[in-house]
């Protein structure tokens, strides 16, 4: 099924497949009912190593049929070395990618005819993940009782909860998640619920993005 699709986008792990069909969708594009039918074929790596392994976005532009290819990874800690990594993965099949990565995201056209396109979580300039892009669509009645949660989730890491410094806004959105009506859901399950907003100002420009590189 994958290799029939004319667009597609590859992502790390089945949080970002789940989420990001569900936030177009709530910015006026009709995903689709099925795999067959969705707009874009989601295909998950599970883990940004795996996705940046030799060959893999090479083999992917090769496709055939393939109009658009776009990769969507974490920054974690560093943005600026996440891009580096993924030039340099990129560097056999595109040439001539730019040293830093826009920020409003990458759409280039490449030699395959293909268009290809980058974004870095959560909004290539800041370190953080998924969680951390969804933290910026709080809605701002929510706001306050956000700032609280992540207090609770540093006096929590004081008294020794074990979650790794760098899960801290994992931690951060699903504490919060923890106080909504109904509690704790998940975060696809959040957007399509309006928990999180879907249409906040903060997450147009990756909207922007995602509906140009796929010409929706």
């Amino acid at each position: 099924m994958a290799g029939l699709h004319k667009k597609k986008l590859l992502v790390e792990g089945d949080s970002d497949k789940r989420v990001i069909p569900v936030l177009i969708e709530a910015n006026g594009i009709s995903w689709g009912e099925t795999k067959s039918e969705a707009v874009v074929y989601i295909e998950s790596y599970g883990g940004v190593t795996q996705l940046l392994a030799p060959d893999v976005i090479s083999t992917e532009l090769k496709a055939s049929r393939l109009s658009a290819l776009g990769l969507i990874v974490d920054a974690d800690e560093d943005p600026a070395s996440r891009w580096q990594s993924i030039r340099n993965a990129c560097l056999r099949s595109i040439r001539d990618l730019p040293e830093n990565l826009p920020e409003t995201g990458l759409i280039h056209n490449t030699s395959y005819g293909v268009k290809f396109g980058v974004w870095i979580l959560p909004d290539n300039k800041i370190s953080g993940m998924l969680e951390t892009f969804l933290a910026l669509m709080i809605p701002s009645q929510g706001e306050s009782l956000w700032t609280y949660a992540q207090s609770v989730v540093q006096e929590a890491k004081h008294q020794g909860a074990p979650f790794k410094q760098e899960h801290t806004d994992k931690a951060h959105i699903h504490t919060w998640l923890a106080w909504q009506d109904p509690p704790g859901r998940q975060l696809h399950n959040a957007v399509i619920e309006r928990i999180i907003d879907p249409n906040h100002p903060n997450a147009q420009t990756f909207v922007n993005w995602f509906k140009y590189l796929y010409d929706l």
